[in-house]
This record gives C-alpha cells, structure tokens and sequence, in this order.
C-alpha cells in the first residue's frame, strides 16, 4: 500500500502493483498501473497543454497582423525564449527525482527544501541568460537572418524578459506539486489563466490596437498570475506536510541541487537548441519570411503535441521516483514501461489526425495561403517527428539507471543531432534544393538514429542499483 494524496488535500491508501513481487503481468496489475499513472498524467497533459497553448494563443492573434508579424513573435518565442527554457526546465526536472524520492521516503518536509533550493539555482541561472535577450538582435543579423525580421523579434523579445524569470519560479512549483499528486491544482489555475489570456489578446491587439509589443506583454501577465496564483495555493496551507516555510537549509544543499540538474539542463538544451537552429537556417533560405512562418507553425503544432509526451515523462519520473524511495526497483521499470506502451499509442493516433487534416493545420496560426500551402507540405514530415516524440518516455527514464549514461546521453545527442542531423538538412535543404522539407527531414534522421542507440541501450537498465542510490540519498537527509 502507498499513502497518496487525492486531489483536495485528502490522503488516501492506493495499493500498488508489483511492490513485493514481479512475476506474471496479470491485467489487473496493468490496469492499477495505469490508473495511478493517470492520477499524474491526465492533470499535466491538461496543465501543460494549456500552458503552451499560451504562446499559441499570441502567435495566432498576431499572426492575423501580417506575415512579417507572424514570423517576428514565431523567432522570439520558438527560438529565442526557448532556447533559454531548456536550461530551466531541464534543471527543474530534478526535483522529480529529489522530491519523488523524498516523498516516497515519506520525508516530507524536505520537499519543501528543495523546491527553495531549486528556486535559488534556477534565479541564479536565468541571470546568466539575460544577453541572449538583450542582444537578440545582433545575434540574428548575424545568423543571416533578414534585418526587418531581426529587429522585430529583438524588440519583442526585449519585452518577453518577464516570462524568462517567470520560468524559473513556475517550473518547479508545478513539479513540486506534481510529486505530491496535487497536479489538479496547476491544471484548473492553468486553464483559467489561459481564459484570460484569449480575452487579454483580443482588447489588446484587436481593440486597442498595441500591436506585436501588446502580444509580449499579454505573455508576461498570464505567465506570472501563474506563477503567484501556485505560490499563494503552496504558502497559505496547500501543503502543510511539505511547507514548513522558507528556511535557510536551502542554500546547504545548493550544490548537491547543481549537480544532478545540471546534466539534464544541458541535455535538454542540447537537443531544444537543435530545433531552434533549424529554424535560423531556415531564415537562410529564399523568402524567408515563408519559410520561418511556415517551418514555425509546424514547430509549434509539434511543442504543443509535446505537452502530452513530456506529460508522460514527468509522471513516469514521479512514479520511478516514489517507487525507488520505497525500495522497489521492479515496480520501477513496470511504471515505466505502461507509461512508454500508453504514450506510444496516444503518439499513433495523433499522427493519424496530423494527416487526415494537413491541409488545414496552419489555419490555427494565419489566413495567408503561401504559408497554409507550405505547411501542407511539411505535414507527413510533422507526423514522423510526432511519433518520435511519443516514446522518449521511457529511453528518457531507463537510461538514467545507467552508469555515466548522462554523459553517453550527451555524446548521443551532439553526434545524431548536430554531426549528422544539421549536416544532412544543410545537404538536403541546398544542394538537392527541397528548402524546408529537406532541413526538417535531416532533423528527423538525426533523432530517428539518437531514438534507435537510446532504445538499444535501455535493455542495460539497473534498477536495482537506483534504488541503492535512492536509500543512500534519503538516508543522508535524515
């Protein structure tokens, strides 16, 4: 049995599969499984669906202002605020490990420790990246990027500074919650906010005329009612077994913070940064306005349909996590399995949707008809990289069980992505002249070959050697 809190505070007893024992898979053991990984999953994918579905709302209100609009607010967001998202999200993403682990410890009060912890780390990190967004606009004149185009985005991106520090404080609030299965909570104050982000679009692009800078600070108010909408839910008795207010003990464990985050930070942006390269070469090509625009929706449809993966990999990080805390390496790799084979199917059906409406897709982001017609081309390209997506799940988890697997996870990424991926989009896109198409389809094979090596070397997985690790952390702590 496992203690487990419902979504309104009340803790209740769950049993749990496979604690004890792993031998015959029995349907009774997949579907208990299942229902306790969608206690997390089904609240994230709603949380990050409608988190994402922020910057989709803003691209689509001002893409109705222009093209050069609509590929402007594309470049500062898909590009340049997310190439700074990956480092904080891949350093928040330790938390689920820290807090997953402590909770299945049932050493409570330190999850409220590391979530200040991260809260200092992440600050201090966001710091760090402030001249990518100041200097934006050199920066992209200097990738060759069209002057009207790097201006606009330079001016826009000026004003999407607030939502950079806003990342490093949502981000581990949402998974601070999500690892005491309080993930309803993010989701309702998630939804609401993204209410009032449509309506704050609409006053101020359509009736008060603020234009692409009115689209930036819509971004930079929803993102931080957020923000202050979890923090007030955390510090006014949300979680009064985890939240025993602020403590200095925090900055004691800073370094240990660094550490086992850093590694996922740069991994995630290693591979977030890969995406928005693309989109810079893109701005190379002929009529660049086009093909950014174009190449941008599909990027975006592509982040939004992520919402769901990543959703699957937070929960599965969870459930690893609290299972590996309780001294149950078994009941570890069977949640990771349900969570990969779940993912997998809900990855086919998308696809399946993707190219029964391709020719409609981009009719979400702009009424223009070269970049509806561009987009078209890319869907069959958009479905394949969906699929991709949908089993990372489980590589991601099982090879962190992994001797030096962060490190053989780097390696992985810089060489399928960036000595075989660019190159082979850079081949396809000029010489052989297929522009988009051909740097997206070297983009593909790069990833198709990273998922095949990581796939391959799942099957070395030590869980045993995990939950080793898990009880000399937790025992540290007490």
């Amino acid at each position: 049995m496992e203690n487990c809190e419902s979504g309104d505070g009340r803790r209740e007893q769950v049993k749990v599969p496979l604690l004890k024992t792993y031998g015959t898979l029995k349907n009774d053991d997949i579907w208990t499984e299942s229902k306790m990984l969608w206690r997390i999953v089904g609240p994230t994918i709603f949380t990050r669906v409608a988190s994402y579905s922020l910057n989709i709302v803003t691209q689509s209100f001002a893409g109705r202002l222009g093209n050069l609009e609509l590929a402007s607010i594309s470049l500062s967001i898909t590009v340049i605020l997310g190439f700074n998202f990956g480092l904080p999200l891949g350093m928040a993403s330790a938390l689920e490990t820290l807090c997953g682990q402590a909770y299945g410890a049932k050493q409570y009060r330190m999850l409220g420790i590391y979530l200040q912890c991260s809260w200092v780390v992440l600050f201090l990190c966001a710091v760090l990246l402030l001249p990518v967004y100041i200097f934006t606009s050199p920066i992209l004149k200097l990738l060759g990027q069209p002057d009207d185009l790097a201006e606009q985005s330079g001016l826009v991106t000026i004003w999407l500074i607030p939502v950079h520090f806003a990342f490093a404080f949502q981000l581990p609030l949402q998974r601070y919650l999500q690892c005491q299965f309080k993930t309803p909570i993010t989701a309702y104050i998630s939804w609401c906010v993204l209410a009032f982000h449509v309506f704050v679009n609409w006053l101020f692009l359509y009736k008060l005329s603020f234009g692409i800078i009115g689209a930036a600070v819509t971004m930079n108010i929803s993102w931080w009612i957020i923000v202050l909408a979890l923090f007030c839910y955390v510090v006014c008795g949300g979680c009064p077994d985890t939240w025993t207010g602020f403590s200095m003990e925090a900055f004691s464990g800073l370094w240990e913070f660094f550490k086992l985050s850093a590694a996922s930070g740069v991994m995630l942006c290693l591979e977030n940064w890969y995406y928005r390269i693309l989109i810079l070469m893109t701005g190379n090509l002929n009529n660049a306005t086009i093909a950014v625009s174009a190449l941008a929706v599909c990027m975006g449809i592509n982040e939004w349909e992520m919402s769901i993966p990543l959703a699957f990999f937070s929960a599965t990080g969870v459930r690893v996590a609290n299972e590996l805390g309780a001294g149950n390496g078994k009941a570890a790799k069977f949640a990771s399995i349900i969570s990969a084979i779940t993912s997998l199917i809900i990855g086919l059906c998308i696809c399946l949707l993707i190219m029964n409406f391709h020719g409609k897709l981009a009719t979400i982001f702009t009424s223009s008809n070269i970049v509806i017609q561009e987009v078209d081309k890319l869907a069959m390209l958009l479905a394949i990289t969906i699929f991709l997506n949908s089993i990372q799940p489980l590589i991601s988890i099982s090879t962190q069980s992994i001797r030096g697997s962060r490190w053989f996870r780097m390696a992985s990424i810089c060489g399928c992505y960036y000595v075989v991926g660019l190159p082979l989009g850079a081949v396809l896109g000029w010489f052989f002249h297929l522009g988009v198409q051909g740097i997206w389809s070297g983009m593909i094979g790069g990833t198709a070959i990273q998922t095949l090596i990581l796939v391959i070397i799942t099957i070395s997985c030590d869980w045993d050697m995990q939950v080793e690790k898990a009880s000399l952390r937790m025992t540290a702590k007490k």
